[in-house]
């Protein structure tokens, strides 16, 4: 059985689209392009680091990317049995799955990406990931830390 996921937010990179400028799935970003209204090759080929990074950009950049992996691997004959996503990633798995358009699908990532940057701005705030430590000590540094701490989900 074969089975596609999808990446979530922060695996976006300066020129990430580069590899696939020439492929023809490179149409994809096209028609994201019309969904969106506006040009998302410049996200994924010029787009310095600090604008990929901000969250409307960076989830718009990792969703039509990932669609366009999916469509060049649909070409040569790859089909899932089930897709799934990490986070933003979902949505992606929405539209490979055909539960959702992909006229939709980008429209809806567009609203999610400038509804959760009108929300930074409104409460600014951070987020970091905690990599091999056991769950006590998570909650254990945010009791110590300044302000407002606290774990937001265990994965």
């Amino acid at each position: 059985m074969l089975v596609f996921t999808f990446p979530g937010q922060g695996s976006q990179r300066a020129g990430m689209g580069e590899p696939w400028v020439d492929h023809p799935s490179w149409e994809v970003v096209e028609e994201a392009s019309a969904a969106a209204g506006r040009d998302l090759s410049h996200l994924l080929l010029e787009a310095p680091i600090d604008e990929l990074t901000r969250t409307d950009n960076a989830q718009l950049a990792t969703t039509v990317l990932s669609l366009v992996v999916l469509d060049a691997v649909e070409r040569i004959g790859l089909t899932p049995a089930a897709c799934a996503g990490h986070s933003l990633g979902e949505y992606t798995a929405l539209v490979a799955s055909g539960a959702l358009g992909f006229e939709h699908g980008i429209q809806l990532v567009v609203a999610r990406g400038e509804a959760m940057a009108r929300a930074g701005e409104e409460a600014p705030g951070t987020m970091a990931a905690l990599l091999g430590i056991a769950d006590d000590d998570a909650e254990a540094a945010c009791m110590r830390a300044e302000g407002d701490v606290w774990v937001a989900n265990y994965n």
